[in-house]
């Protein structure tokens, strides 16, 4: 009951998620499908503006129309005080539509694009328990803002969990000069949300709005095919996996994956309650004889068993509450969840009681039926035994109990194994000792052969360069490329990085033809490298002999790189063009010289950058573990399912060592007859024991397909993606057998053993 209330709290939160907001019916996000490389893509990312488009031609639909950007870590300095802050640029009705829980100032405040909403806790940070209103802040080094209000900070279960500042889209827009753009419709930057009118149709709305940006954009641009949907708030967290423009579900196949696994989990303690009540049937024979003797009805006694479960239950239930509170740390922790026991919620003690009902039916169900069906004459006389045929039901649910069992161990293999083999896949650098730095201001760049020096001199890096990002991340992609022989009806779409020279050399890159970019070559400012997926995309046979023309502009190919998993481990990898910039970076990327310790490295670095720049605190990250991290939900995923999968099993197995125990006592007679007529121990544990291996053979023979069947269909949502090998069978088939001999041996070998003379002095 406890596991089961643990996955019901998992599922709630899930299920609860986003829903901190009043409008939560009514909230939408704008997304787009296009038409790119001959595939269709779903993207989150809108061009800005389709925003005031939507205004001008549907404002009847909406009640508001929201664009924001830059949703991720900024720098917010407050003097000296300086922290990395998750911030957002937000279009002043966002506060409203996502219904901010104000404490100081006021929701509209974002209509001044000098000011700035804050969280709770970015003021607390920064303030302590002084009045942070018209403080000034200065964000990435670069605006000036004042605080104009502070609002509560948003749940963990929702997108802006952890949004410590909301700044006004107008400060962006300004700032990165938006309006001179040459082609504004054609970047896709920004996500939009919007709010829909009392009495609109979403389903009508979002078909409506299919083609807004069809219609503005140019005709190279058209030919992506781009069609506008609505995707409903509801739907962000649990729905968000598309495929071929079309959604494929999300985390909800986890929801129900876990839910079932709640199911069964508290099945299989209810049928070991079944199993030993009924084997117990005739110890309390004499019982319900008695009882219907003077008078008692079925009818009573079925409640009487039903009372007995009910109260069983109802003891377990309170032993629950305890469990659960005491686990929650441990199971938040591996879930990455805040979550907590819902004491003060009407719904979830409605919830419990009928769950807790609802146990105590089924538990108690077949014996409350089975056992009041004794009739009292043959019991009272002495002539009733319980036939072979009575055993069925309970060899019955034993197969299903290790049925269940046997799929969950053979599914969280095979979700590990996948893991595994993803984590074993090329990922075409090498990520050992490499840290990326993120930059904010100038200042590295300005003085970067004076900071590689430095760095060199103190023989903490063995390679240095910059670059638009991480090698765990691409920039952004372009559709602006073109190659002799492409078709021009096809649409592409391009990963695109900026990085300087010796990028490759500190990242690793593995080149199958050419060279790195080089200061060494004037050249390579119109030179650029391809990874294998664009080389076979493009179908180049000599691509060093190529040239790629991008808006205009001819760039040789001087490269040809094995393709770099930058994105999802279990997916194809894009094609992907890297350019030489000689412009400031985001990230500067750092090789440790292997000779000393990373920690060591990484404080010598601190020190450099903090003299070169003192503006902005130092953060750094390892590229080994921010890949790793790519790897997060599944890892959780398998950890519970192996959690619940080892439960399953040792909830079972208690099940069969109470079985072992009854039907050793029931045969204690039987087994001294054979100890004295000569059987030896090895012969009276094997006839006790085969028996339980017979039904768990069985269990396996159902549960094998039945689990193949389920892991495929799991994998197919995979484009990398491991095999389901026969060894998983043939080891969880083992395993089980090994396990349940384990189980029922004690009290084989315990019956086997003890004296004939006891068990046999009565006869």
């Amino acid at each position: 009951m406890a596991v089961a209330m643990l996955i019901g709290l998992w599922m709630w939160d899930e299920l609860s998620f986003d829903k901190f907001t009043p409008n939560y019916g009514h909230i939408a996000q704008v997304v787009q499908n296009v038409t790119n490389n001959g595939e269709v893509q779903t993207w989150e990312s809108v061009p800005y503006p389709l925003a005031a488009e939507l205004r001008k031609s549907y404002g009847s639909d909406f009640k508001s129309v929201v664009q924001t950007v830059g949703l991720g870590d900024h720098m917010l300095a407050f003097n000296n005080n300086k922290l990395t802050r998750n911030g957002i640029y937000m279009e002043p009705q966002g506060p409203e539509m996502f219904s901010l829980n104000m404490v100081k100032g006021d929701k509209n405040a974002l209509n001044d694009p000098t000011s700035i909403l804050i969280s709770e806790s970015t003021a607390k940070a920064y303030f302590g328990n002084a009045d942070p209103m018209d403080k000034t802040f200065k964000i990435d080094n670069q605006m000036i803002a004042k605080v104009a209000g502070v609002y509560k900070d948003m749940p963990r279960n929702s997108t802006f969990a952890d949004l410590g500042f909301i700044a006004p889209w107008a400060m962006f827009y300004n700032a990165n000069d938006i309006k001179s753009m040459k082609e504004p419709w054609r970047p896709n930057f920004c996500t939009l949300y919007v709010q829909l009118a009392d009495n609109a149709d979403p389903a009508a709305v979002s078909l409506q709005i299919k083609d807004a940006k069809l219609r503005n954009v140019s005709a190279v641009l058209a030919k992506k095919k781009p069609a506008l949907f609505l995707l409903p708030m509801s739907k962000w967290h649990l729905y968000n996996d598309f495929k071929d423009g079309k959604n494929i579900g999300g985390r909800i196949q986890y929801v129900w994956l876990f839910g079932i696994i709640g199911v069964f989990v508290l099945l299989l303690a209810c049928i070991n309650f079944m199993n030993l009540s009924t084997a117990r049937s005739e110890k309390r024979a004499k019982e319900v004889g008695i009882r219907k003797a003077i008078g008692s009805l079925r009818a009573q006694l079925i409640y009487q068993f039903f009372a007995e479960s009910l109260l069983y239950v109802t003891m377990a239930f309170l032993l629950a509450l305890l469990f659960v509170e005491l686990s929650l740390p441990f199971f938040n922790e591996v879930a990455d969840k805040q979550m907590a026991i819902l004491w003060a919620s009407p719904l979830f003690w409605v919830m419990s009681i009928g769950f807790s009902l609802m146990t105590g039916l089924i538990a108690g169900s077949y014996p409350a039926f089975y056992l009041s069906s004794f009739r009292p004459v043959k019991v009272l006389k002495g002539s009733f035994r319980v036939g072979k045929m009575a055993a069925i039901p309970r060899k019955v649910l034993v197969v299903l109990q290790f049925t269940v069992s046997v799929i969950l161990i053979i599914g969280t293999v095979v979700v590990f194994g996948q893991i595994q083999f993803a984590k074993n896949r090329p990922i075409g650098y090498d990520r050992d000792g490499l840290v990326a730095v993120p930059v904010i201001t100038q200042d590295i760049h300005k003085n970067y052969e004076a900071v590689k020096d430095e760095l060199f001199k103190t023989d903490v890096v063995v390679s240095m360069a910059e670059g638009d990002v991480a090698p765990t991340q691409n920039a952004g992609s372009t559709s602006a490329i073109e190659w002799k022989g492409k078709d021009p009806n096809l649409s592409v779409d391009f990963a695109q990085n900026g990085v300087s020279a010796e990028y490759g050399k500190t990242a690793g890159w593995q080149f199958k033809e050419g060279r790195d970019f080089s200061r060494a070559f004037l050249t390579d400012s119109n030179a650029v490298v391809v990874n294998e997926a664009a080389v076979k995309f493009m179908g180049m046979k000599d691509p060093l002999t190529e040239d790629l023309n991008y808006y205009g502009q001819k760039f040789r190919i001087i490269g040809i790189i094995k393709d770099i998993v930058v994105d999802s481990p279990y997916g194809e990898v894009k094609p992907c063009v890297f350019f030489f910039s000689k412009g400031a970076g985001n990230t500067v990327l750092l090789k440790i010289n292997p000779k000393i310790s990373a920690s060591q490295a990484v404080a010598g670095i601190e020190t450099i950058f903090k003299r070169f720049n003192p503006e902005q605190p130092f953060e750094y990250h390892f590229v080994d573990q921010e890949y790793a991290k790519k790897f997060g939900n599944e890892q959780r995923i398998g950890k519970l399912a192996a959690f619940f999968a080892g439960l399953a099993i040792l909830i079972s197995c208690l099940g069969l060592f109470g079985m072992a125990s009854f039907m050793a006592e029931q045969r204690i007679k039987e087994i001294g007859v054979r100890k004295v007529l000569g059987a030896s121990v090895i012969n009276l544990w094997g006839m006790l024991s085969k028996d339980f291996i017979a039904l768990v053979a069985i269990s396996l023979l159902v549960a094998s397909p039945v689990a193949w069947i389920l892991m495929h269909n799991w994998l197919q949502h995979f484009d990398y993606r491991s095999g389901i090998s026969g060894w998983i069978f043939v080891a969880t088939g083992l395993g089980t057998i090994i396990i349940t001999l384990l189980t029922v041996s004690y009290q084989s070998i315990k019956a086997a053993l003890a004296n004939p003379i006891k068990s046999l002095k009565t006869e």
